[in-house]
């Protein structure tokens, strides 16, 4: 059931974006009165099809794409017999070269728009609840990713680059980790103390175990929820219960918990717990994982932050286009040998697991925000296939005011499409090898 909830988000959110990518194609082409042939979501085989007018619409078995098949245009579906003949006035090559680069943005635009107003309506519709800085009054706890930063228990983040951090979320800023030269500011001992971040955070952060838990509040706390049938359970542990000790050791911070219970994985330990006015002694089996089946209930206070429409509209067009800086920044660091290209590109498996085996619709819209935003900027890229590479071969045909030949754009259509299928089986064996290692 659970991979079944994940592969149903992939094929809804991709049917979505791929729907809107391909819209944004058809109707600037029919806005200046070329043939649209064809609007495929989905690659064939064919499920359903239906023609209306002049155009097939079309639904394919594999969700994995789709295409506009434009009159005279040279694209992935190689039909270039028709490219022999004169231009037909509605074909895409008799169109003034400023329509056709329209033509190619206009998927690109929309989702640009999709992302936007996605990012809109979710700040507008459930605001913002985030931890205060302020309120991580015992500092951090770093996990061995954090270790290796510097961190140490204890620590008070004070700022990220140089700039204050005023909710603690900011620590994990995919921009900002991904700026040259990142730092952090910490306060250690009265003492502020400046780390660097490593180049390759982003390789260990891929984990999928260790991604983005470096560092964690240090916090009080007390059980949550008891797991049935688990060893806490057995042993008698209650919701509610604060506990004090393990195996002697004073246990004031969760951290102490996780710490100790890690060090006695696979044995018992002795665990003081205050319940109401009462301190009890338990006995608890401790797993080989080095838990023992609870869930800690943090005592952090969080705050809330509603947007007004006017105010969402500003915060939701600033997280749309933090996710192109972002990629912008990420692949900079892949051509710079910084990154590994293997543990930052996803596949439709990646993709799936970012999607989780749990529905929410907030989650869900968000990832699907961030995919859009990712759709537009990879087809953008000047790669011949993609419409990025449409675009720069237009711009060129507008600035020398010559068109490239059909027979190199046919030659370079060829050699974009090569690329993409590397790319793409690149990317469904490197899913593959991380689900299997």
């Amino acid at each position: 059931m659970d991979i079944v909830i994940m592969v149903a988000q992939l094929i809804l959110g991709l049917t979505i974006l791929v729907g809107l990518h391909e819209l944004g194609h058809m109707l600037t082409a029919k806005w200046f009165g070329m043939r649209v042939e064809k609007y495929a979501i989905g690659f064939p085989p064919k499920v359903l099809s239906k023609k209306i007018g002049e155009t097939e619409y079309m639904l394919g078995l594999i969700p994995l794409g789709g295409f506009v098949k434009i009159s005279g245009m040279v694209d992935e579906s190689m039909d270039t017999e028709a490219l022999k003949e004169e231009p037909k006035p509605w074909e895409f090559r008799a169109k003034p070269a400023w329509q056709r680069l329209i033509v190619m943005m206009g998927g690109i635009i929309v989702n640009v728009i999709t992302g936007i107003v996605i990012y809109i309506a979710l700040t507008y519709n459930y605001g913002e609840n985030y931890l205060p800085a302020k309120e991580v009054k015992y500092g951090i706890a770093p996990n061995e990713i954090g270790k290796e930063i510097g961190f140490q228990t204890g620590d008070k983040v004070v700022a990220i680059n140089g700039r204050p951090i005023d909710k603690f979320e900011d620590v994990y800023s995919i921009n900002d980790l991904l700026e040259t030269g990142a730092y952090y500011t910490i306060e250690r001992e009265g003492q502020q103390v400046k780390l660097p971040v490593p180049v390759d955070l982003m390789d260990k952060l891929a984990d999928k175990e260790e991604r983005m838990l470096f560092v964690q509040p240090r916090t009080v706390f007390t059980v949550g929820q008891v797991m049935a049938g688990s060893n806490a359970a057995d042993a008698g542990l209650q919701a509610g219960d604060y506990i004090l000790s393990v195996n002697g050791q004073p246990t004031r911070f969760f951290d102490e918990v996780v710490q100790t219970l890690g060090e006695n994985s696979g044995k018992k330990v002795s665990m003081q717990v205050e319940r109401g006015e009462k301190v009890l002694d338990l006995n608890v089996q401790v797993d080989e994982d080095g838990t023992i089946g609870f869930i800690a209930n943090r005592l952090l206070n969080y705050a809330t932050r509603d947007y007004s429409l006017t105010e969402a509209i500003p915060a939701g067009t600033e997280q749309a286009f933090g996710v192109i800086t972002a990629n912008l920044k990420g692949f900079g660091k892949i051509f710079r040998g910084e990154v590994s290209a293997s543990k930052s590109v996803s596949g439709p498996i990646g993709i799936a697991q970012v999607f989780g085996d749990t529905f929410s619709w907030y989650k869900f819209w968000s990832i699907t925000a961030m995919l859009s935003m990712v759709l537009a900027f990879m087809n953008f890229l000047p790669i011949p296939a993609l419409d990025g590479g449409h675009v720069l071969f237009l711009t060129y045909e507008m600035i020398s005011g010559r068109k490239p030949s059909d027979n190199f754009l046919e030659n370079a259509q060829k050699v974009g499409m090569v690329l993409l299928f590397g790319l793409m089986a690149f990317a469904i064996f490197n899913d593959v090898f991380k689900l299997i290692f």
